[in-house]
């Protein structure tokens, strides 16, 4: 997928010029396990002209292998993001109607193909929010994979603008939930998708209300979702004088981990963050760290995305470390 990204108030226009970046939230995920040195296929459907052709270049330079995608259909997705504006406000605006991916069929795939050789395979509720075809690839893709014994994590990115196909998440995520090993996301969109008892939080610098809020969403997911291991919640808010104040938990079914709080007086792009700790999460899953260590590695991935421009993130694994463990001794 494409982000078109202008300049506010009509600047693009005088400017003659839109940044173009390269993305989408799978995407994002295997961009950052790429960089941190993780093996990773990234799968989706284009187009057979010279704009995929250049997509997949890039891609390969990334480090990601590309030799499963598919190119079908007849145009790649876009969406438009105006700088400084959030993926999850009305500032928004997709174009992915009659795009190659939401266009796809089950019918178009061959999972033996797309499933060889792959130890885990990462969705998000993105997708099947698209309209009811891709919904039904992802729930193939996830019953396929759970078959072959292949790890599967979900990240409950909720874009209320994508679910307009007249079926509402919780008809649809449920079932694709039930076959995944891995859920990230946060109490909201765990409400939204999965109807996960919904707290109330009155004071959101509450450290103690924020654990209590995701440890009854988690403990929900626990019981209705038995297949799951590992529940995650982000916690991203802007705070009264422009800056944001980031923190999230982890839960295994025995004990819940908090990472550090992390706060910045400024934000250059809030798109990808998510997908940033979702790859941390991954990443610390698959080299089988501490929970504690993956909670701290992927919060501290996600908040020094918040100061890197486009929707992907260049952060090494060292200066990743660095910032979790310098919050860490800070606070002892």
């Amino acid at each position: 997928m494409l982000r078109l990204s202008p300049l506010a108030n009509g600047g693009w226009i005088t400017n003659k010029q839109m940044p173009v970046f390269i993305g989408g939230a799978e995407l994002n995920v295997a961009t950052a396990l790429a960089k941190w040195q993780v093996p990773v296929t990234y799968v989706s459907a284009m187009p057979s002209y010279a704009l995929a052709t250049d997509i997949c270049t890039h891609l390969k330079q990334q480090n990601i292998d590309v030799s499963k995608m598919i190119f079908t259909g007849d145009r790649i997705g876009t969406y438009y993001l105006p700088q400084g504006a959030d993926l999850k406000n009305s500032g928004v605006i997709y174009d992915r109607a009659h795009s190659s991916f939401a266009n796809l069929t089950v019918n178009d795939i061959s999972w033996n193909d797309i499933l060889s050789d792959v130890h885990w395979v990462h969705i998000t509720a993105i997708s099947p929010a698209l309209n009811a075809t891709a919904a039904a690839v992802c729930m193939a893709l996830v019953k396929a994979a759970k078959a072959r014994g292949i790890t599967v994590s979900l990240d409950l990115n909720y874009r209320s603008k994508l679910w307009q196909y007249g079926s509402l998440p919780h008809e649809v995520m449920p079932a694709i939930a039930a076959y995944c090993d891995v859920i990230m996301g946060n109490v909201w969109s765990a409400n939204t998708m999965l109807q996960a008892p919904m707290p109330a939080i009155h004071d959101v610098t509450n450290e103690v209300a924020l654990l209590q809020a995701a440890t009854a969403t988690a403990a929900y997911i626990y019981e209705q979702f038995p297949a799951c291991n590992y529940v995650a919640n982000t916690y991203r808010f802007d705070t009264a004088d422009g800056g944001i104040r980031y923190s999230a938990v982890l839960h295994t079914k025995e004990q819940a981990y908090t990472s550090p709080v992390w706060y910045a007086d400024s934000v250059c792009d809030k798109a990808g963050s998510g997908d940033c700790f979702m790859g941390g999460l991954i990443y610390g899953l698959l080299h089988q760290h501490t929970p504690q260590h993956i909670i701290d590695f992927a919060a501290s991935a996600a908040f020094g995305k918040l100061q890197e421009q486009g929707d992907t993130t260049q952060q090494n694994i060292a200066t990743i470390e660095a910032r979790w463990q310098q919050a860490r001794a800070a606070v002892v």
